[in-house]
């Protein structure tokens, strides 16, 4: 069963239902969350070969911009808001990721084992 609610879409899929889209709570995402001028936890440790959904949970007064070179990603975020972000598989390695708004912010890293 499918049923399209905007601006995301509920799932039903054996018994679990999951909401996805812009702010949602994801099962088995990883959650980043910005506070204090950083990422916490500033190194996020994920199986390689396996794709990925993190939540950014910006709890500051202020927007930034989660944003990665690496990763190809790039998300504003505004105070409050929660954006998600999906991954495909990571080869092994380390990606690092900082907030584009604020150059004094130290960086966080994903690192695929």
């Amino acid at each position: 069963m499918r049923v399209s609610l905007l601006p995301g879409l509920l799932l039903m899929l054996t018994g679990a239902i999951v909401f996805v889209g812009r702010g949602a709570l994801c099962a088995d995402a990883i959650e980043i969350r910005f506070a204090n001028h950083r990422f916490s936890p500033p190194v996020v440790t994920v199986p390689a070969e396996q794709p990925l959904t993190i939540r950014v949970r910006n709890a500051s007064k202020e927007a930034i911009e989660f944003e990665s070179f690496k990763l190809n990603r790039e998300k504003a975020i505004e105070p409050g808001e929660v954006v998600t972000v999906r991954l495909p598989a990571l080869s092994a390695g380390n990606y690092d990721f900082y907030d584009d708004f604020h150059q004094d912010v130290p960086e966080g890293s994903i690192v695929a084992k």
